[in-house]
């Protein structure tokens, strides 16, 4: 299947928001500001210091576009986008399956504004070939999750229905994601590469994590489709993460920022790194936005 779907692509980009709680088109002289969530904005424990929250907040109310862009769902993005306070604007879901646009004064609060959906079935063919005793979990096109049994995870935002491998096969996913308990990160990562995964994007994480999404679907690509339709210039784009799926997010930026504990190859296509989230590293970044 490897298709997209766009929920609404007539969407009217040119209408601005009130107040100072975002904005719904981005301002000429201000960034565009792109926010990876775990490691970033949030610790491993998932808390979000003062400094942070307040500083992020600083660069809404300055009037530059804040967009979340982070591998969460949608229901575990939200509460991030509420406290920095943003009432109107955009947030990338889903390392790129999901955008939204974020409003409020809505009764949902949101909007889908492009989904993007491939066909599981060969992925997960392959990977239960290599990776029998792996944990499973899909996010589906209609927003919810199908999981194998116990496998629940706060990136989620909601309670995974359990279920058998046999009929996720048949979901359309929007994300893929792959959990062992039996490998270290290593050797989860080398047994991902030997599988040879075709016709999705994939990423590993810190531990033996698995993120699978539509083929040339990333954050980076998402960003770019938002960007264009908010006329924002490139050289205004900023983008910090600590991931490996923030790669291409920060190749694509005119300026990437890793944090200080992003594994090197994180690092290394970065054009600078900051401190450590566990030193509010994403404070000086921002401080810097609103200095400019």
């Amino acid at each position: 299947m490897n298709s997209s779907i766009r929920t609404d692509d007539t969407t009217d980009f040119s209408i601005p928001a009130a107040g100072l709680g975002g904005t719904f088109v981005h301002q000429q002289g201000r960034a565009m500001v792109c926010l990876d969530v775990d490691g970033t904005l949030v610790n491993h424990d998932g808390h979000m210091s003062e400094a942070v929250r307040q500083a992020g907040r600083a660069v809404v109310a300055d009037g530059h576009t804040v967009v979340v862009s982070t591998g969460r769902s949608l229901p575990a993005t939200l509460p991030i986008v509420e406290m920095l306070g943003v009432t109107h604007g955009y947030a990338v879901c889903s390392n790129g399956g999901v955008t939204v646009r974020i409003d409020l004064e809505q009764s949902e609060g949101y909007e889908v504004i492009d989904r993007r959906i491939f066909d599981p079935a060969p992925a997960l063919d392959a990977l239960q070939e290599r990776l029998p005793n792996a944990k499973y979990a899909i996010e589906t096109s209609e927003g919810t999750f199908l999981s194998t049994e116990r496998f629940q995870d706060m990136s989620f935002g909601l309670q995974a229905q359990g279920t058998s491998l046999r009929q996720m096969r048949r979901a359309e996913a929007v994300r893929l994601v792959v959990n062992s308990d039996d490998s270290t990160a290593d050797e989860f990562a080398a047994a991902v590469e030997g599988i040879g995964l075709q016709g999705v994007t994939y990423s590993v994480g810190w531990s033996a994590w698995l993120d699978i999404a539509a083929a040339g679907v990333t954050k980076a690509s998402s960003l770019e489709w938002l960007r264009g339709k908010l006329d924002a210039p490139l050289e205004a784009t900023v983008a910090c993460g600590d991931g490996r799926n923030d790669i291409e997010m920060l190749a694509w930026a005119a300026r990437g920022v890793a944090m200080g504990q992003a594994p090197e190859e994180v690092k290394a296509v970065a054009d600078e790194v900051t401190g450590h989230v566990d030193e509010d590293g994403l404070v000086d970044v921002l401080t810097s936005i609103l200095e400019d």
